[in-house]
């Protein structure tokens, strides 16, 4: 997985010195109600969901969440990448978020914008999706600002409603 920048950030890799970070991003209640909880409650806990899932993304598909920091401060404001699915979605999707602090200035869009020129031009993807709790502006008007258009529904997880499916098709 290599790294990207932007204007104002820096995307690399999430590593397992991420974890007090990850901590404290998975415990957000923002992430809680708009993502949802992934029993995320010690240090421990934060590098086995790295293990499980950035880490292992990027070994099995060479890409996945990726840290995002601010470049001219270093700060440590989110995640964002492309994620796979299999058995639940048939093409990679857009993730991200950030902390609290950083919303309202466009670096989840800077952020986004950038995994999924990657993953068009790099990885070749012809198509990209989006999923987003109903209930959830401020992502919806993102993914439509990124190019997606809604496509229906789709269920992520046994017994929670579905999601809001989007996508970006770039063939």
């Amino acid at each position: 997985m290599e790294p990207l920048e932007t204007e104002r950030l820096s995307l690399r890799p999430l590593a397992l010195e991420d974890a007090p970070f990850i901590l404290g991003l998975l415990n957000e209640p923002s992430f809680l109600e708009y993502i949802g909880d992934k029993g995320v409650r010690d240090l421990e806990s934060a590098r086995t969901y790295l293990l499980a899932g950035p880490l292992d993304s990027y070994a099995r598909h060479g890409h996945g969440l990726l840290h995002v920091g601010h470049r001219e401060s270093g700060t440590s404001i989110g995640i964002c990448g492309l994620l796979r699915r299999p058995g639940v979605l048939e093409d990679p999707d857009i993730g991200f978020a950030l902390l609290p602090a950083w919303w309202g200035s466009g670096y989840a869009f800077e952020a986004a914008a950038a995994c999924m020129a990657w993953g068009h031009g790099k990885l070749g993807l012809n198509r990209i999706l989006g999923v987003t709790k109903p209930h959830n502006g401020p992502s919806i008007s993102l993914l439509e600002r990124l190019g997606l258009h809604r496509e229906g529904f789709a269920s992520l997880y046994e017994g929670e409603p579905p999601d809001l499916l989007f996508a970006r098709n770039y063939a």
